[in-house]
Protein backbone atom coordinates (compact mmCIF):
# COMPACT_ATOMS: atom_id res chain seq x y z
CA UNK A 1 0.00 0.00 0.00
CA UNK A 2 1.67 3.41 -1.13
CA UNK A 3 0.74 7.13 -0.76
CA UNK A 4 -0.67 8.11 -3.77
CA UNK A 5 -1.36 11.47 -4.37
CA UNK A 6 -3.19 12.68 -7.59
CA UNK A 7 -3.85 16.12 -9.01
CA UNK A 8 -7.27 16.50 -10.96
CA UNK A 9 -8.11 19.24 -13.66
CA UNK A 10 -12.38 19.22 -13.31
CA UNK A 11 -14.81 21.77 -14.65
CA UNK A 12 -15.86 24.69 -11.93
CA UNK A 13 -19.46 23.96 -11.41
CA UNK A 14 -21.44 23.47 -8.51
CA UNK A 15 -21.61 19.31 -7.78
CA UNK A 16 -18.42 18.29 -9.25
CA UNK A 17 -16.62 18.02 -6.04
CA UNK A 18 -19.25 16.21 -4.61
CA UNK A 19 -19.54 13.30 -7.56
CA UNK A 20 -15.28 13.35 -7.09
CA UNK A 21 -15.98 12.67 -3.61
CA UNK A 22 -18.91 10.55 -3.71
CA UNK A 23 -17.51 7.97 -6.68
CA UNK A 24 -14.52 7.51 -3.51
CA UNK A 25 -17.39 7.05 -1.24
CA UNK A 26 -19.47 4.62 -2.78
CA UNK A 27 -16.48 2.37 -3.98
CA UNK A 28 -15.22 2.15 -0.39
CA UNK A 29 -12.04 4.49 -1.17
CA UNK A 30 -10.42 6.77 1.46
CA UNK A 31 -9.24 9.69 1.01
CA UNK A 32 -6.52 11.08 3.32
CA UNK A 33 -6.40 14.50 2.33
CA UNK A 34 -8.22 16.65 -0.35
CA UNK A 35 -7.74 20.81 -1.63
CA UNK A 36 -9.64 22.47 -4.34
CA UNK A 37 -9.46 25.63 -5.74
CA UNK A 38 -9.76 27.29 -9.26
CA UNK A 39 -7.05 27.55 -11.41
CA UNK A 40 -5.23 30.37 -13.67
CA UNK A 41 -8.91 29.80 -15.80
CA UNK A 42 -11.71 30.41 -13.54
CA UNK A 43 -13.80 27.90 -15.28
CA UNK A 44 -11.36 24.83 -14.07
CA UNK A 45 -10.74 23.91 -10.90
CA UNK A 46 -7.77 21.80 -9.77
CA UNK A 47 -8.25 19.06 -7.25
CA UNK A 48 -5.39 17.29 -5.21
CA UNK A 49 -6.27 14.03 -3.67
CA UNK A 50 -3.97 12.15 -1.25
CA UNK A 51 -5.24 8.38 -1.00
CA UNK A 52 -3.45 4.96 0.45
CA UNK A 53 -3.52 1.99 -2.28
CA UNK A 54 -1.85 -0.50 -4.50
CA UNK A 55 -0.86 0.63 -7.71
CA UNK A 56 -4.40 -1.56 -9.08
CA UNK A 57 -6.41 0.59 -6.52
CA UNK A 58 -5.06 3.72 -7.78
CA UNK A 59 -5.61 3.02 -11.29
CA UNK A 60 -8.96 1.84 -11.07
CA UNK A 61 -9.71 5.40 -9.27
CA UNK A 62 -8.14 7.12 -12.15
CA UNK A 63 -10.37 5.16 -15.01
CA UNK A 64 -13.26 6.00 -12.61
CA UNK A 65 -12.47 9.67 -12.53
CA UNK A 66 -11.74 9.97 -16.26
CA UNK A 67 -15.65 8.36 -16.76
CA UNK A 68 -17.03 11.64 -14.87
CA UNK A 69 -18.31 13.94 -17.24
CA UNK A 70 -17.06 17.04 -14.93
CA UNK A 71 -13.17 15.46 -15.00
CA UNK A 72 -11.16 16.86 -17.58
CA UNK A 73 -7.89 15.28 -16.64
CA UNK A 74 -6.10 13.25 -13.78
CA UNK A 75 -2.61 12.78 -13.29
CA UNK A 76 -0.93 10.75 -10.29
CA UNK A 77 1.70 13.31 -9.45
CA UNK A 78 3.35 9.91 -7.96
CA UNK A 79 4.60 8.31 -10.86
CA UNK A 80 7.41 11.21 -11.26
CA UNK A 81 9.20 13.97 -9.43
CA UNK A 82 6.42 16.50 -7.80
CA UNK A 83 6.24 18.90 -5.07
CA UNK A 84 3.82 18.95 -2.27
CA UNK A 85 3.03 21.73 0.37
CA UNK A 86 0.16 21.46 3.51
CA UNK A 87 -0.02 24.24 5.42
CA UNK A 88 -1.21 24.30 8.75
CA UNK A 89 -2.16 27.46 11.47
CA UNK A 90 -1.83 26.13 15.29
CA UNK A 91 -3.03 28.44 18.32
CA UNK A 92 -0.81 27.65 21.13
CA UNK A 93 -0.26 28.88 24.95
CA UNK A 94 2.54 31.17 24.84
CA UNK A 95 3.03 32.47 28.60
CA UNK A 96 5.89 33.27 30.61
CA UNK A 97 8.89 31.05 29.77
CA UNK A 98 6.64 28.78 27.46
CA UNK A 99 6.56 31.94 25.24
CA UNK A 100 10.53 31.77 24.27
CA UNK A 101 10.22 28.13 23.88
CA UNK A 102 7.46 28.42 21.29
CA UNK A 103 9.10 30.90 19.13
CA UNK A 104 12.38 29.36 19.16
CA UNK A 105 10.33 25.70 18.29
CA UNK A 106 8.74 28.02 15.76
CA UNK A 107 11.98 29.38 14.32
CA UNK A 108 13.47 25.69 14.01
CA UNK A 109 10.54 24.83 11.61
CA UNK A 110 10.70 27.91 9.76
CA UNK A 111 7.25 28.95 10.78
CA UNK A 112 5.83 32.08 10.74
CA UNK A 113 3.68 33.74 14.07
CA UNK A 114 0.49 35.23 12.36
CA UNK A 115 -1.04 36.76 15.95
CA UNK A 116 0.09 37.41 19.30
CA UNK A 117 -1.65 38.04 22.24
CA UNK A 118 -0.82 38.50 25.37
CA UNK A 119 -1.53 34.71 26.12
CA UNK A 120 -1.52 33.13 22.83
CA UNK A 121 0.15 33.30 19.50
CA UNK A 122 -1.16 31.66 16.22
CA UNK A 123 1.81 30.22 14.07
CA UNK A 124 1.57 29.29 10.15
CA UNK A 125 3.72 26.44 8.94
CA UNK A 126 4.23 24.95 5.54
CA UNK A 127 6.08 21.47 4.29
CA UNK A 128 4.86 18.26 3.86
CA UNK A 129 2.86 16.28 6.69
CA UNK A 130 6.19 14.51 8.42
CA UNK A 131 6.93 18.42 9.23
CA UNK A 132 3.58 19.37 10.27
CA UNK A 133 3.65 16.27 11.90
CA UNK A 134 6.58 16.70 13.61
CA UNK A 135 6.16 20.62 15.05
CA UNK A 136 3.14 19.02 16.53
CA UNK A 137 5.15 16.50 18.25
CA UNK A 138 7.76 18.80 19.49
CA UNK A 139 5.18 21.12 21.39
CA UNK A 140 3.74 19.99 24.48
CA UNK A 141 0.07 18.82 23.64
CA UNK A 142 -1.37 20.72 26.76
CA UNK A 143 0.25 23.98 24.84
CA UNK A 144 -1.85 23.07 21.72
CA UNK A 145 -5.23 25.12 21.65
CA UNK A 146 -6.24 25.20 17.98
CA UNK A 147 -5.30 23.48 15.18
CA UNK A 148 -6.50 23.44 11.43
CA UNK A 149 -4.95 21.93 8.20
CA UNK A 150 -5.49 22.46 4.40
CA UNK A 151 -4.52 18.99 3.56
CA UNK A 152 -2.24 18.36 0.44
CA UNK A 153 -1.30 20.69 -2.53
CA UNK A 154 0.95 19.15 -5.29
CA UNK A 155 2.40 20.28 -8.34
CA UNK A 156 4.73 18.31 -10.88
CA UNK A 157 8.42 19.55 -10.71
CA UNK A 158 10.02 20.50 -14.48
CA UNK A 159 8.61 20.37 -17.48
CA UNK A 160 5.80 18.35 -16.18
CA UNK A 161 2.46 20.42 -16.62
CA UNK A 162 -1.11 19.55 -15.73
CA UNK A 163 -2.82 21.89 -17.87
CA UNK A 164 -6.05 21.94 -20.57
Amino acid sequence: MNRHVLSILLENEPGALSRVVGLFSARGYNIDSLTVAPTEDKSVSRMTIASIGNDELIEQITKHLNRLIEVIKVVDLTEGEYAERELMLIKVRALGKDREEMKRLNDIFRGRIIDVTDKTYTIELTGNSEKLDAFIKAVDPESVLEMVRTGSCGIGRGDRILKL
